[in-house]
């Protein structure tokens, strides 16, 4: 038994907030934590923006930190009005439920299509490009049977598996992750499916900035989407070293559950596949391994407090933190990850203290950010 879309909670930007969010985390070196750092910490993204050049300055910036302007933000706004587009912040009604409770969800994701699908339980569906007739099929038939069952389907419009996933859903809802900007789909040849899935019961989504072309670094962001989205993450055929097995590392991290089809130890295209069930993973032949399984977690309600929200009592102090705490930071950090928690022990500093320093060296690109909040010294400090 599977569920149905929810009305969504939780709060809504002003359009002034929301261009200060645009702006906040298109600013030089702001990522989902960061971001999530600044809002907590000053307050509103206005009074964040304020502050990014002094921060940076006092992180040991080699050259005064890029903030993005009102007008640069004011013209993606433009655009994504004209293609039909608009930005969701993090926790407002129409984010994905699931997608707000991951470690750096995107403060502002760019949407496009039938909102209500975003909302429904999803399964996440992928494998490989170059998939086989019967891979592409077997993926269709369960998703088919997911959407009928009332589930979201995602994927990541890529050939083979993924295209086969979103055209088997495409009556019942089916949700796109782009690697690039909404307005640069790839790849080209699925551009009629991606405007059947808007045009119709379907979503778009991406975090990345209108106009951006997708690199190779791009797709396991896309991927980090997929399985944050989904309660679970089904793979059909996929190699040793592919994406897909990314997106599986990931949703496992997130806590989500992992189905995946055997195939032939003769195909190539079966290896990964064969070894996440080898690793734990569900062995799937049909629908009902994976329906059951999700059943559980479909009837509980995944909408979370937000997880980014402007308080009404930030700290707003900017004192610089004396260079003996500053000092005692960087000596204990190095080129590898650390709990922040661990780093606030061991230096003996209050915590508002630690995430200050922290801020300011991630401003000035000196700082790395990792899964669970950890944190690393960028090499070459």
């Amino acid at each position: 038994m599977g569920g149905t879309a929810r009305e969504g909670t939780g709060i809504v930007l002003t359009e002034r907030q929301r261009l200060a969010w645009l702006r906040l985390i298109r600013s030089d070196n702001v990522g989902p934590s960061t971001f999530r750092d600044l809002i907590n910490h000053f307050g509103s993204a206005e009074r964040a923006l304020d502050a990014l050049p002094e921060l940076s300055r006092r992180g040991g910036a080699a050259r005064p930190i890029r903030v993005a302007s009102r007008e640069e933000a004011e013209r993606e706004m433009e655009r994504a009005v004209r293609i039909g587009a608009r930005f969701v912040g993090v926790g407002e009604p129409d984010y994905p439920p699931a997608l707000r409770q991951i470690d750096g969800a995107p403060p502002l994701l760019c949407v496009k299509g039938h909102a209500p699908t975003g909302l429904a339980p999803a399964l996440g569906v992928v494998g490989a490009r170059n998939a086989s007739v019967s891979g592409a099929k077997f993926a269709a038939y369960l998703a088919r049977e997911a959407g009928k069952a009332g589930y979201s389907v995602i994927s990541g419009l890529a050939r083979g598996i993924d295209a086969a996933a979103h055209r088997a859903t495409l009556d019942f809802g089916t949700i796109a992750v782009l690697a690039g900007g909404m307005d640069k789909p790839y790849p080209p040849e699925n551009l009629p499916l991606l405007a059947e899935i808007v045009e119709g019961r379907g979503l778009a989504i991406t975090e990345m900035p209108l106009g951006w072309e997708p690199r190779a670094r791009d797709f396991p962001r896309r991927n980090r989407l997929i399985a944050g989205v989904a309660l679970g993450l089904l793979v059909v055929e996929a190699a040793a070293r592919s994406g897909s097995l990314i997106s599986a590392r990931l949703a496992g991290e997130f806590g989500r559950l992992v189905f995946a089809v055997p195939g032939s130890p003769l195909d190539p295209r079966s290896e990964g596949a064969n070894r996440l069930i080898k690793d734990g993973a569900i062995l799937t032949t049909g629908p009902a391994d994976v329906l059951e399984a999700l059943a559980p977690l479909s009837r509980i309600d995944h909408v979370a407090p937000p997880v980014v929200d402007e308080p009404e009592r930030p700290e707003t102090d900017m004192t610089a933190p004396d260079h003996r705490a500053r000092a005692a930071i960087l000596d204990a950090l190095s080129p590898t990850p650390v709990e922040i928690d661990d780093l606030i022990r061991y230096t003996g500093l209050p915590p508002a203290t630690v995430y200050l320093v922290l801020l300011e060296l991630d401003l000035a690109g000196r700082l790395h950010r990792h899964s669970g909040g950890r944190v690393s010294l960028a090499l070459g400090d």
